[in-house]
């Protein structure tokens, strides 16, 4: 038996942000991060809440990859404050902090508190899932964090918030959403109801990422990403991701390439491997299950071509145009990285991979072997 729900109320469109003028709560942490906080973004949040009278605090000290050392400040700040509700308002950063913050503040005071997440990039679909990545500093190790309960209860998607996002950060969130939503398609998971959301998130991809990219000001392309990142979000709630965020989150945490940028350097070699089309097949029998749902997503994108294999390098070739065309790294060693000393951290990253929660639901079981393969063709 299979089951799907959306739990959490999702506010779209102009003037989505009044929202916060409705809200029944009467005291509410606010959970942001520095650049937010300092940029008077914030008072998109604040005005409201001091036209509905809500009392708020504010505690930012968030940060990219949020260790678990600012989890624990964030919780005392929590208990210390006692609040009815969370806003969070930021990156996947501050969302997924916002989402640990209160898991573990429930845990140890037993309230139930409400949490409202209002993304400010269109990338993460944190929003509306279960999941948050914190950071062990020490050992170089990225967790996803999985329950239910960590799922906001209202999520605000105005676009008037990303319109300012740089273009590096819209290229590299962009193919984040892509990502997530190629993954969810192909999952050993995938459902009807998955697929269906990741389909039309890869069709907005397909039209608008570049065009939102290109263009700041191009206001319809930037609202249609900001929702392509929640029903990506929605799809791999549901349906889980693969080998491509293992990859992205080994390597993310040893190198510190952004989530997005890793996910999509990964992406083309990860198509890749999953299909197969290196190997010669005697018969389309034998190709994976996943190779039609590859041709699927090409279809959407409108690269496919004469057959499979034609079909899975021209969907290889879009991300790869789509990463030169946003000024994304293609291989690692464009990203600075000294080569010794990513080859002796290979083996490491491979064994984190392999490891990680997301990787169990790819659609071909990797060997350690193989991720070390993927990864050493990554650095050139």
């Amino acid at each position: 038996m299979k089951s799907f729900d959306i739990r959490t109320k999702i506010y779209f469109g102009d003037n989505a942000l009044d929202r916060l003028i409705d809200i029944p709560y009467k005291k509410v942490l606010i959970i942001t991060d520095p650049f937010i906080r300092e940029s008077g973004m914030l008072s998109h949040v604040t005005d409201r809440l001091q036209q509905a009278f809500i009392d708020f605090k504010i505690f930012s000290d968030v940060v990219p990859d949020p260790p678990l050392e600012k989890i624990e400040v964030g919780v005392k700040a929590l208990l210390d404050y006692n609040p009815d509700a969370v806003i969070t308002i930021g990156g996947g950063s501050a969302i997924d902090s916002a989402k640990s913050i209160r898991e573990f503040s429930t845990r140890a005071n037993g309230k139930d508190i409400a949490l409202i997440a209002i993304p400010t990039t269109s990338g993460t679909g944190s929003e509306v899932t279960s999941f948050a990545v914190v950071t062990d500093t020490q050992n170089n190790i990225k967790y996803p964090l999985v329950s239910d309960s960590m799922l906001p209860t209202e999520a605000i998607l105005d676009a008037e918030l990303v319109k300012s996002v740089p273009a590096s950060v819209t290229a590299d969130t962009g193919m984040d959403v892509l990502t997530h939503a190629i993954e969810a398609y192909v999952s050993i998971n995938n459902n009807e109801f998955s697929a269906a959301l990741a389909e039309k998130a890869i069709e907005i991809c397909g039209t608008f990422l570049l065009r939102s990219y290109l263009d700041n000001n191009d206001t319809h392309a930037r609202k249609k990403m900001h929702v392509a990142s929640c029903l990506a979000g929605l799809a791999f709630n549901s349906a889980s991701l693969g080998l491509n965020h293992g990859i992205a989150h080994a390597l993310g945490a040893r190198f510190h390439i952004p989530h997005g940028r890793a996910n999509a350097m990964v992406l083309p070699h990860v198509i890749e491997f999953n299909s197969g089309i290196n190997k010669h097949s005697k018969s389309k029998k034998e190709y994976p299950k996943c190779v039609e749902k590859y041709c699927n997503v090409a279809k959407l994108l409108g690269v496919n071509n004469f057959n499979e294999i034609t079909t899975i390098r021209a969907l290889v070739g879009w991300v790869q145009f789509m990463n030169k065309e946003m000024n994304i790294p293609l291989s690692v060693s464009q990203c600075g990285v000294e080569k010794h000393e990513y080859m002796n951290a290979v083996e490491a990253m491979a064994e984190k991979a392999i490891a990680d929660a997301c990787t169990a639901t790819n659609p071909r079981i990797p060997s350690k072997a193989d991720v070390c393969l993927i990864l050493e063709h990554m650095y050139d």
